[in-house]
């Protein structure tokens, strides 16, 4: 059973950053490709970034500029660097893997953007 672990929420000031990281309990390397999606109150869960096993990555147009996603396959780990944080971001961020035609999703961390 694969696990995917979040951390590195909380609350940040606007303007301010934040760095999230996702821990598998398997080599990341057999993933097709892994996403960080948000999902804010009452809205839909949205895709924000997602990098492949040849590090191709792929952004919301929301968060091109600010947000980068990178992947360390050694630690089995994937982090999304969140920088000029703006109100909007505020949402709950999960992590998610690809395995073929299966998904698999972490338990999610709060991201808070507020003054």
């Amino acid at each position: 059973q694969v696990q995917l672990v979040e951390s590195g929420g909380g609350l940040v000031q606007p303007g301010g950053s934040l760095r999230l990281s996702c821990a598998a309990s398997t080599n990341i390397f057999n993933f097709n490709a892994l996403g960080w999606y948000r999902q804010a109150p009452g809205k839909q869960r949205e895709l924000v970034a997602t990098i492949t096993q040849d590090s191709s990555t792929n952004y919301a147009d929301s968060v091109k500029g600010r947000f980068t996603i990178s992947r360390d396959n050694a630690r089995n780990q994937v982090y999304l660097q969140m920088n000029s944080l703006k109100p909007e971001d505020t949402a709950v961020y999960y992590c998610e893997a690809d395995y073929g035609t299966i998904g698999y999703w972490g338990q999610g961390t709060q991201v808070t953007v507020s003054s």
